[in-house]
């Protein structure tokens, strides 16, 4: 049995592409504030918080799954193509996972958006089960911000 795999998901959003990209790409100051159920805090500890090599400290909210903290790295961002891939370092994940690292990517669809999330990630154990709860917390995080966008309009 493996120790590492790759998760995938797709999610189809009312809100524009850019306007999804912008609110990804803003998330150390809009997450908290949008999504303050799940997440307490983002602090930048590295960098602008926005450029490749940038540190983040991510403090999730009371009855986040597994996690209470993060410290998430932007490896690389394409704006053109609207590409975000972040690995976390140290934390609470590192518990169950050797390495994680994860890829967004947001696609317009006319007047709505596609959200591509992806990860790569080696198990601690073999006993450990794939990172299933992080992927429907991301999915869920860009359904709350596609709803998030369409309250502040």
């Amino acid at each position: 049995m493996a120790c590492s795999g790759q998760l995938h998901v797709e999610v189809e959003l009312k809100s524009l592409a850019e306007k999804v990209w912008e609110t990804i790409r803003d998330s150390t100051k809009i997450f908290p504030q949008a999504l303050s159920h799940d997440y307490k805090s983002i602090e930048v500890l590295e960098g602008d918080g926005k450029a490749p090599g940038s540190i983040r400290l991510i403090s999730y909210a009371e009855g986040s799954p597994i996690v209470k903290v993060s410290k998430e790295r932007i490896e690389s961002v394409d704006e053109a193509e609207k590409i975000y891939v972040y690995s976390i370092f140290d934390g609470d994940l590192m518990k169950y996972y050797k390495t994680f690292i994860a890829k967004i990517n947001v696609i317009p669809k006319g007047e709505s958006s596609m959200v591509k999330w992806s990860c790569e990630f080696e198990k601690a154990s073999e006993e450990i089960p794939d990172p299933s709860v992080i992927k429907e917390f991301a999915v869920k995080n860009f359904v709350e911000i596609d709803d998030y966008l369409h309250t502040k309009a």
